[in-house]
């Protein structure tokens, strides 16, 4: 979750640098992409410490722009994981999780964003990934080049011992450990990867899975190591909590945080058994969960869901790169036959008229057609309902979506649907 401030590429201060290039990076120049991170985000820690941490950079994937004034000296980067196999309504596709995107403070406001968004999506194209992800650390930037919000979040503290609703646990059993790669590795990446969520997208590689359950000081902070907690049925793992406790004293005596880093279970009974452990460690006063969706079924285990005051956020972030293939790899809950007026202005390629037609949870047809369109829309609004989380009914009601005939938009925004909320658990 990367985000510079170069809100206007047309704003270019002369002088400054002559000419640039997207070029790819290696692991040789590791220390060079710190040190613009660091511009962009500023740390506490030194470069010679965050050169020791475990990095999740993909290499081949990540890309940066040079001053061709100072050669080797680096203005910008970013990077994208191979997500290769997301959940989205009703199937899997190759998705771009666009991330570490960064500008050096010196060359802001001089289209080196433009320059990067450019370069992803070429590669986007070329790698066969239709659909492009992210998390915006400031949601005003990424709008213009067509993303749209396509999942909220839940966000909760919750007291310690929250009453949950009963849930029959018959077979399960719980076990906590500290957390440990060689013994938990494939057991978080096998479970995880099991989810069948829109948007619900896994660590990619495993030094991607290691550097997620480091020990490194921005992940650990004040809290203890990793701790995991691992259902069981019947001496099978089918569900686990990732987790960090931190003590601390009150004036009323204990007061420690339990921070819950992720909870991987699809059955009620699982869902229930890890979070009535979790809700229940001595010496602690409050749980703050992950991300949630909106319907995670947390939220409807709650006896009293108002005390952890729940509040909102933007989630994921889409963008159809391939409008055609993106949604010709997606199933619709209900029938659906309509023909969309997409309009975008930074892959007019993708701009124009398609006509999709599909049974419920059936293959689509997706093609270009001269009809007459049903509903006209740009297409970070398609981004914005592609992972079924937002309607084209919430969006119209907005203006940011137009129905041409009568009748097409309440149909076309129930198929575009899904029957689970979209969300990313982690950031990336």
């Amino acid at each position: 979750m990367k985000n510079p401030d170069d809100r206007d590429g047309d704003l270019r201060q002369s002088g400054v640098m002559t000419a640039a290039d997207v070029v790819l990076l290696g692991p040789d120049r590791f220390r060079d992409i710190l040190d613009v991170d660091t511009w962009a985000f500023p740390s506490s820690y030194t470069l010679d410490e965050q050169v020791q941490w475990p990095s999740p950079l993909p290499w081949g994937r990540t890309y940066g722009v040079e001053d061709q004034t100072q050669p080797g000296r680096l203005a910008a980067f970013h990077t994208s994981y191979a997500f290769a196999d997301t959940p989205v309504p009703g199937a899997r596709l190759p998705i771009a999780g666009l991330t570490w995107v960064a500008v050096h403070p010196q060359w802001r406001r001089q289209g080196l964003l433009r320059t990067m968004m450019d370069a992803h999506f070429t590669h986007c194209i070329e790698r066969g990934e239709p659909v492009s992800m992210l998390f915006a650390a400031e949601p005003a930037i990424y709008g213009r080049f067509g993303y749209g919000l396509a999942a909220r979040q839940v966000m909760l503290t919750v007291p310690r011992g929250a009453a949950l609703k009963p849930v029959a646990e018959e077979g399960l059993t719980v076990r906590i450990e500290h957390f440990d790669f060689a013994t938990h590795g494939a057991l978080v990446a096998r479970l995880h990867g099991a989810i069948d969520r829109p948007g619900w997208v896994t660590r990619p590689t495993e030094a991607h899975q290691r550097a997620y359950t480091s020990e490194i000081p921005p992940r650990k902070g004040e809290f203890e190591a990793l701790r995991i907690l691992v259902v069981e049925r019947d001496g099978e793992p089918v569900g686990y909590a990732l987790f960090r406790r931190q003590f601390a004293w009150g004036a009323a005596g204990p007061a420690g945080i339990t921070r819950v880093w992720e909870v991987a279970a699809e059955d009620p009974a699982i869902v229930h058994a890890a979070w009535r452990r979790l809700l229940d460690f001595d010496l602690t006063t409050e749980v703050i969960p992950p991300n949630l969706a909106v319907d995670d079924p947390l939220l409807s285990m709650l006896v009293d869901v108002r005390a952890t005051q729940p509040r909102t956020q933007d989630n994921l972030w889409v963008r159809l790169v391939d409008v055609g293939a993106a949604l010709a790899g997606r199933r619709y809950q209900a029938g659906l036959e309509v023909v969309l007026d997409v309009t975008d202005a930074v892959l007019p390629q993708n701009a124009g008229r398609w006509s999709v037609r599909a049974g419920a949870g059936q293959v689509p047809e997706v093609a270009r057609t001269d009809r007459t369109a049903d509903l006209a829309l740009d297409v970070r609004e398609l981004g914005a309902v592609y992972l079924g989380g937002i309607s084209l009914v919430e969006l119209a009601a907005a203006g940011l979506v137009t129905e041409l005939a009568p009748g097409s938009l309440a149909a076309a925004s129930t198929a575009f649907g899904w029957h689970r909320a979209p969300v990313a658990n982690w950031v990336f």
